[in-house]
């Protein structure tokens, strides 16, 4: 694998990293299913793309796709706490919408910014290049999110939005009004998803309404595969345990795309998927059953070396 593959890798990982927190936030803190990050993701890139060609700053363009993503997680939520309806078939209804509303936003299929200036822009100055720049960039916006993240997370509307996920009912009778915290995590998970969309569509230089496709796939397996190399022990270890998985997930992807022994090819993308994803959902199950028979040979040899 060449240093330019590698590196892009890298950035990839590191951009889907915000993904992985995102649906780390559904999924594993508020046990929401939730499948409107296919929609918010190209929703996020969309906004920023249009705002862009239009004129508005990048950096403010940027802002407004990150709460484009949260208001389209607000309707899904919304959707399940005050319509009742079932959340997986909420966030599907919602993730559908979403299609016509990015292609609404910006008018055709695909909108390209080469020559627009970018929030990445501020680097072309420096003599490096742009393939050392831009993970570096991402790096630090990633770790100002697992930062904020774990600080919210830790807070008194964090614990209460992590007791919604955990026990609905007990954190109800503890005051706790769970249709509040619902409506704000799914809000805070399509938001950073709808960043990663904007941010997306700056490096690669356009927007796409189909790059949402396989969104909530990518996110999962970096959310399971970082659970299986880091177990979550603390709040901070399963956020940046999802980071981590995102990033050797796309390392993955790219050594088996260009492992020229392997015989792989671009449009077996799908397939590498897939076989990833039961990897990252097999290796959990691996860990435990193995933990478990050790401690039964403990405690077998433990009763053989005891006299009778």
């Amino acid at each position: 694998m060449s240093l330019i593959a590698l590196l892009g890798a890298v950035e990839t990982g590191l951009l889907f990293g915000l993904v992985a927190i995102g649906v780390f936030l559904s999924f594993r803190i508020l046990s929401f299913p939730d499948l409107t990050v296919d929609g918010s993701l190209p929703l996020g890139a969309a906004v920023a793309a249009t705002l862009i060609i239009a004129g508005l700053n990048p950096w403010l363009a940027t802002v407004m796709a990150f709460f484009a993503g949260a208001v389209a997680g607000l309707v899904t939520a919304w959707l399940n706490v005050r319509l009742r309806i079932l959340h997986l078939l909420a966030s599907i209804l919602v993730m559908i919408s979403l299609h016509t509303v990015n292609l609404r936003i910006m008018g055709k299929p695909n909108t390209a910014l080469l020559g627009e200036n970018t929030i990445f822009s501020v680097f072309d100055g420096l003599a490096l290049p742009y393939y050392w720049v831009t993970p570096a960039a991402l790096l630090v916006v990633l770790a100002a999110a697992v930062y904020l993240v774990n600080r919210f997370l830790a807070s008194e509307m964090g614990l209460g939005m992590r007791a919604t996920g955990a026990n609905p009912r007990m954190a109800a009778a503890q005051g706790i009004h769970t249709g509040r915290m619902t409506l704000l995590g799914i809000a805070l998970s399509n938001a950073l998803v709808a960043l990663a969309g904007a941010l997306f569509a700056q490096i690669q230089g356009a927007a796409d309404i189909t790059m949402g496709i396989g969104t909530i796939v990518i996110g999962l397996a970096a959310v399971i595969l970082g659970e299986a190399i880091l177990p979550p022990k603390t709040i901070l270890r399963a956020v940046i345990g999802a980071v981590i998985g995102s990033i050797i997930y796309r390392f993955a992807v790219a050594f088996a795309l260009n492992a020229e022994f392997i015989g792989l090819q671009a449009q077996d993308l799908k397939l590498i998927t897939a076989v990833l994803v039961v990897i990252a959902m097999v290796l959990p199950g691996l860990r435990t059953r193995r933990a478990m028979q050790r401690q039964a040979r403990a405690r077998a040899t433990g009763k053989g070396g005891q006299p009778g």
